[in-house]
C-alpha cells in the first residue's frame, strides 16, 4: 500500500491544535484543503482519527496511538536536515517568537535584544504572552520557538532547562514615614501591600512562601505587570515583594528604596523551554544558548 507521507504533518497539526482552523493557519493552507487532506487521511489510515466536537476535535484511539510514532519520525527527518545546514549569526535573516512572562520581559529581554543587535542584527523577535497555561503559548505545537518563564508540567514533546534562579526583596518609597534602612516582621504585617498577579499555576508561589514563614500581607492593590509597581509604591505607604534582580532596576529610581524581606523567602526557578523538534535547529541552539548565557551574566552581577 503507498502512502501519502505529505498528510502526515497535517495529522501532527491536527492533534496538536485540536482545531481545524488553527491547524490551517499553522499549515498555511485554507480550511477546505486542510479538511480534503484529512478525509485522504482518513481513507489512508482507515479510521476517523478526528471527530468533532463543541469545543474542537477529539483524537480517536488509532490517533492517540499513532501521534507519538509519527512526531517521532518527522521530528527525526527534521533533525537530519537541520544537521546539514550551516549558521552564520551575522548573516542570518529570521524571525523568531518567544513567549516570556512578564519577568523574564522585564528582566532579561532589553540585555537579549542587546546582544542580538551586536553579534546578529538580521535576527527579529515577537514577543507573545506567556498566558495562563503552557498550551498557550504555542509552544506545544512548536509555533512559538521558546518560552521563558516557570513552566509547570511541561509536556513531552517540551525540553526543559533550567537557567537560573532568583530571590524577593522589598521596595517602599525612598521617604517612607514609617521604614527606615531595614524592614521588620512587625513593619511587614503593618504595611499594606502591592502585588503583583503572576499567570496561571504560578500565582501560589509567593503566597506560599509567605504562608511557610508565617508571613502575613495585607494585600491593597493587585495590577498585572511589574511596571506598574514602581508608579503606586512611589506615592503611597505602601509596599511590594518583588523579585532580586526586579528590585536591583527599581534601586536606580530615588523615588524607591530597596530592603531585604524581613524572612528569607527562599529562590525561585526560571526555564527556557522549546519544542523537540528545535533540538539540532543550529540557529534555535545559538540563540538558547544566547539566553543562557545572559542569565548567567545577570546573576554572576547580583
Amino acid at each position: 500500500m503507498k502512502y501519502d507521507l505529505n498528510l502526515l504533518p497535517v495529522f501532527v497539526a491536527l492533534m496538536e491544535e485540536r482545531n481545524v482552523t488553527r491547524a490551517a493557519e499553522r499549515l498555511g493552507i485554507t480550511q477546505p484543503a486542510l479538511s480534503n487532506a484529512l478525509n485522504r487521511l482518513r481513507e489512508m489510515l482507515r479510521d476517523p482519527l478526528f471527530i468533532r466536537e463543541r469545543y474542537g476535535m477529539k483524537p480517536t484511539q488509532m490517533a492517540e496511538d499513532l501521534a507519538p510514532v509519527i512526531g517521532a519520525a518527522l521530528a527525526s527527518i527534521d533533525d537530519l536536515i537541520l544537521r546539514q545546514q550551516d549558521f552564520i549569526p551575522a548573516e542570518t535573516t529570521r524571525l523568531f517568537t518567544i513567549a516570556p512572562n512578564s519577568y523574564v520581559e522585564f528582566v532579561l529581554m532589553p540585555a537579549i535584544v542587546t546582544r542580538l543587535r551586536a553579534e546578529a542584527e538580521g535576527i527579529k523577535l515577537r514577543l507573545i504572552p506567556f498566558g495562563n497555561d503552557i498550551i498557550e503559548t504555542g509552544a506545544m505545537s512548536g509555533t512559538t520557538d521558546v518560552v521563558l518563564g516557570r513552566i509547570v508540567d511541561p509536556p513531552d514533546n517540551l525540553v526543559v532547562q533550567h537557567l537560573m534562579d532568583d530571590g524577593l526583596a522589598c521596595v517602599v518609597r525612598a521617604d517612607h514615614p514609617q521604614i527606615g534602612n531595614r524592614l521588620s516582621k512587625n513593619e511587614y504585617e503593618r504595611l499594606k501591600h502591592v502585588n503583583v498577579i503572576p499567570p496561571g499555576r504560578m500565582r501560589v508561589g509567593l503566597f506560599q512562601a509567605l504562608e511557610q514563614k508565617g508571613l502575613k500581607r495585607e494585600v491593597a492593590v493587585s495590577v498585572t505587570h511589574f511596571l506598574a509597581v514602581p508608579e503606586i509604591v512611589a506615592v503611597t505607604d505602601y509596599c511590594a515583594t518583588l523579585p532580586g534582580l526586579i528590585c536591583r532596576n527599581l534601586a536606580r529610581d530615588p523615588r524607591l528604596k530597596v530592603l531585604p524581606a524581613p524572612v528569607d523567602l527562599g529562590t525561585f526557578p526560571v526555564q527556557l523551554g522549546w519544542h523537540v523538534r528545535y533540538r539540532h535547529d543550529p540557529a534555535h541552539r545559538w540563540l538558547r544558548a544566547l539566553i543562557g548565557d545572559v542569565a548567567k551574566d545577570l546573576t554572576n552581577t547580583q
